[in-house]
């Protein structure tokens, strides 16, 4: 069984997620966002809190928002770093991205191993799904817990929403795709945990996104 908690982060309002299993209390974060110490502390204290050992650090992509905190993250719990591959570039000019919204981040390390669709990993006895859905970057993953019934799809799919693809290595084309053949071959009750802003389902966004009818 798992726990998530969504924090909310940095200047852009970035999702970060802590998802831990209560069992074992193998925890994962998700998209690091957090930009200063006190966001830092929110997340660490709730780490502390309920004794989670953090085992991976995850990035679905590489924009600067979701990447904020890989490096503290990393140096504070050395967890099992992944990252996509396609990525790596948004990742190696994360000070670049930075400088040019006027913010600092300090660099982020490399990532242990890159995901891929058959990439195993594990919470316990959970084993999410990793599936590409690229569009808004070159590299995307959505992260689907099926036995949890949710899915973490980063800058994919919004609540009524989708992700910009006028950013570097965007594509409107690649991302409608995988919106359409990735997540919505999923289940209509999945509730999905998108990057920003609210929950949603794959039922809700199927019927009712306007970018998607």
């Amino acid at each position: 069984m798992l726990e998530i908690k969504k924090f909310v982060f940095n200047p852009f309002s970035e999702n970060t997620y802590l998802i831990w299993d209560k069992d074992s209390l193998e925890a994962v974060v998700i998209d690091p966002g957090c930009s200063d110490s006190i966001e830092e502390n929110e997340l660490t204290e709730l780490i502390a809190n309920q004794n989670l050992a953090v085992k991976y650090l995850i990035n679905t992509h590489c924009h600067l928002d979701h990447i904020f905190g890989n490096a503290f993250i990393k140096t504070k719990y050395n967890p099992i770093f992944i990252a996509p591959e396609k990525d790596l570039p948004l990742l190696k000019k994360a000070e670049e991205q930075a400088d040019i919204f006027g913010v600092s981040i300090n660099p982020s390390p490399l990532p242990d191993s890159f995901i891929t669709e058959d990439l195993q990993i594990s919470l316990g006895n959970v084993t999410p799904r990793f599936i590409f859905t690229p569009g808004h970057t070159p590299g995307e993953y959505s992260i689907y817990f099926g036995n949890e019934n949710f899915c973490i799809t980063g800058d994919v799919l919004f609540h009524e929403s989708i992700g910009r693809t006028d950013l570097w290595g965007g594509d409107y084309n690649t991302l409608i795709n995988s919106i359409m053949e990735k997540l919505f071959a999923l289940p209509d009750d999945v509730v999905i945990y998108p990057g920003h802003n609210g929950l949603s389902t794959i039922g809700h966004e199927r019927k009712y996104n306007p970018f998607l009818q």
